[in-house]
């Protein structure tokens, strides 16, 4: 393995938000995951003798297959904790619980409801922590996004890249990353679903200083207009099933399909994290139409994740 193409994060042992992350680091992590992509080869064994437990407490396929083979190509070894039927905290105090596995493993990566589950790992364990995923953000999906892109146009700095639906964790992060990038970000969302202010504003702080820009906006049309890039994510979160009736009614105006893309740029791709729910947030010709690359997306899932553990264990 080239150790050299590894670049340290000196802030933090973890990946928690992303906002840990700063612009530089971010740009060293994308071509990190690039070198992974072309020389899979270089990196065999970066990762022998290390152990990595996985908690999930939802359901996944891509957060954990490519974390899984991922860190098997690496040479590293994985254990799959199952906390999808008893959750964090319910049968063991979460410090306890992160103060045993760093005797154990070198690394944890958290699947999560709540945001601040991950904060008491990293709070309580001596060891890296990724957020496969929580409430408030999912910065591998991000970092994973962000590179489709550079892949697909070559340049993040100006990319305009709109985002319709509901201002959840992919949403989040989506502009903590996309911020860093320097990228143009459209956020179009109905009343009452914009993403946090808080997390809006240290985007559009981060935005100022890499000349991208951050909009959140409520037409549809106007964020789509122009882009290169269409995303979006199911309306109804894992967690927010009781509230399905009541989103899809105030969804009704969002879904991406071909008479919303007609707004965007001729070369505009379409763009989502999955699973997808087809008929409802995304039509079935634009979800199967040559624009998407939703499964590109996925696979570099592993790259981009691949590039994150070596990044935080080396």
């Amino acid at each position: 393995m080239n150790a050299a193409v590894v670049a340290p994060i000196t802030r933090t042992n973890d990946l928690l938000t992303g906002v840990e992350w700063n612009p530089a680091q971010v740009r060293d992590l994308l071509h990190l995951s690039a070198d992974v992509k072309a020389h899979p080869d270089r990196y065999r064994g970066a990762l022998a003798g290390r152990f990595l437990a996985l908690i999930f407490e939802k359901p996944s396929l891509r957060t954990r297959v490519t974390f899984e083979v991922g860190i098997a190509s690496l040479g590293g070894s994985s254990v799959f904790l199952d906390h999808t039927v008893t959750h964090l905290g319910e049968r063991e105090h979460i410090p306890d619980v992160a103060k045993s596995l760093e005797r154990w493993v070198h690394g944890i990566v958290a699947r999560v409801f709540k945001q601040d589950s991950l904060e008491q790992l990293a709070t309580n364990a001596n060891i890296p922590v990724i957020n496969a995923l929580s409430d408030l953000y999912h910065p591998c999906q991000a970092f994973c996004d962000f590179f489709t892109l550079e892949e697909r146009f070559g340049n993040l700095r100006g990319l305009k890249l709109a985002y319709v639906g509901d201002g959840n964790n992919t949403c989040h992060s989506l502009l903590s990353v996309g911020a860093r990038t320097g990228a143009h970000l459209r956020i179009a969302t109905p009343a009452g679903y914009e993403p946090d202010p808080s997390i809006v504003a240290e985007a559009k702080r981060v935005a100022r200083e890499t000349r991208g820009k951050i909009e959140i906006l409520r037409s549809p049309e106007e964020a789509v207009t122009g882009v290169q890039a269409i995303y979006t994510d199911v309306w109804t979160s894992m967690g927010q099933e009781a509230e399905s009736a009541v989103r899809d009614a105030a969804f009704a105006g969002y879904q991406v399909n071909d008479d919303l893309f007609s707004h965007a740029a001729p070369d505009a791709i379409f763009m989502h994290c999955l699973p997808a729910h087809r008929g409802s947030e995304v039509s079935e010709g634009v979800m199967d139409s040559p624009r998407s690359i939703v499964f590109e997306q996925a696979e570099n899932r592993l790259h981009v994740q691949k590039a994150i553990l070596l990044t935080l264990l080396n």
